[in-house]
């Protein structure tokens, strides 16, 4: 006797990564400017809703915008949603010294949120020893609560985490409903990344059409 099944790939959650060739003039320039920031506001990290370091006219924050904007589009592109879509920028540094991290958390009012990595650590982490130890990692959620809790082996859902070790010129992007978590920096060198959000400028076209 034969059968025919239909297998469904429910809910995805699409995590965009994007290298930047040819960065490191742009961060050299970017890191002088965030270096300079926060030696006039030491709350520069957590002050993000105090300005929008996207909106800065400085030939490196230009380059920037640009290339999200670019690594926007593409993941849009990727969804084939079929219209067009219009959007803006806010970001803002961050600067995550010795033991620095941040809480799991999401980014409420936006539709989708991402980092730039402009300078990451090159050695190996000079606190910890253990094989767990992920300094300076960001790791993502599984947002269907404890789906992993059945999983066996060979399960793709078996990791209530995926980890991303960035590196400098690293472009990530992501749901900004998904819970995300930035690992502490173990090394002595800081960590500096640009956070950015995406957010929608309404359209009539975005309401889905729904049976």
């Amino acid at each position: 006797m034969s059968s025919s099944a239909t297998f469904h790939q429910l809910w995805p959650t699409l995590l965009m990564e994007a290298e930047i060739p040819g960065c490191e003039p742009a961060n050299a320039a970017l890191l002088q400017l965030i270096e300079s920031l926060e030696q006039e506001n030491s709350d520069l990290t957590t002050d993000y809703l105090a300005g929008d370091f996207l909106a800065r006219r400085n030939p490196a924050v230009h380059w920037l915008q640009a290339c999200l904007n670019k690594t926007v589009f593409d993941y849009f592109d990727h969804l084939d949603m079929g219209y067009p879509i219009n959007w803006s920028l806010h970001g803002w540094p961050n600067v995550n010294r010795t033991g620095d991290y941040h809480d799991p958390h999401n980014h409420p009012h936006a539709y989708l949120s991402g980092t730039y990595y402009v300078r990451v650590p090159d050695g190996p982490a000079t606190i910890g020893s253990r094989k767990d130890v992920r300094s300076g990692c960001i790791g993502f959620y599984d947002p269907r609560g404890a789906a992993n809790m059945t999983a066996i082996r060979r399960d793709p859902n078996i990791e209530a985490e995926f980890t991303v070790r960035p590196r400098a010129g690293l472009i990530l992007l992501w749901p900004a409903f998904l819970q995300h978590f930035v690992h502490p920096n173990l090394c002595e060198e800081p960590r500096i990344s640009v956070s950015f959000n995406v957010m929608l400028k309404w359209s009539d076209e975005y309401l889905p059409d729904q049976g």
